[in-house]
Parts: C-alpha cells; structure tokens; sequence
C-alpha cells in the first residue's frame, strides 16, 4: 500500500477528540498509536491490544507524523556559534 492509499486512514472529524487526527474515523487518535510505538510497542501488539485496527492503519499513523513533522521548522533559543 503506497503513502497515499495508507493517508487515507487518517480523518479529521471536528466531534472527536477535538479534531485531532484519527484512525478512520474510529475513537483511537494517531497521536495515541505514535505514543505507544514510542513506548517500545510493536505495531502487532498494538493490533494485538486494538483488534479493530489493522497493521496498516499504525504505518498509516508514522507516514501521517513523518509529513506534519516534515513541515515543522525548528528554531532554537541559542545558536552555538563556536563552530
């Protein structure tokens, strides 16, 4: 499944969770899956722990923050012009 077919896994709906990313319209945000991928979980755990989510919906989750987060800019407090 290419990097689009698995964004489609991934809505916005303004009555849940404030309008925070989710898996396919279902109660469970994106933000929730990166935090237990984060914590060591496996993504067949997840599905494991969540039968209603498919292996795709958690790559669906990194492809989702890896473009949010590829369009951050970070701009430190201090630069460290020793260099």
């Amino acid at each position: 499944m290419d990097e689009a077919e698995l964004l489609k896994r991934i809505t916005v709906n303004p009555k849940i969770f404030g309008g925070k990313p989710i898996i396919r319209g279902m109660r469970i945000a994106v933000e929730h899956v990166l935090g237990m991928l984060a914590a060591g979980a496996t993504a067949a755990e997840i599905v494991e722990h969540y039968p209603y989510l498919e292996e795709a919906d958690v790559r669906a989750c990194l492809v989702y923050a890896r473009r949010v987060v590829g369009r951050e800019r970070y701009e430190p407090a201090f630069v460290d012009s020793a260099d």
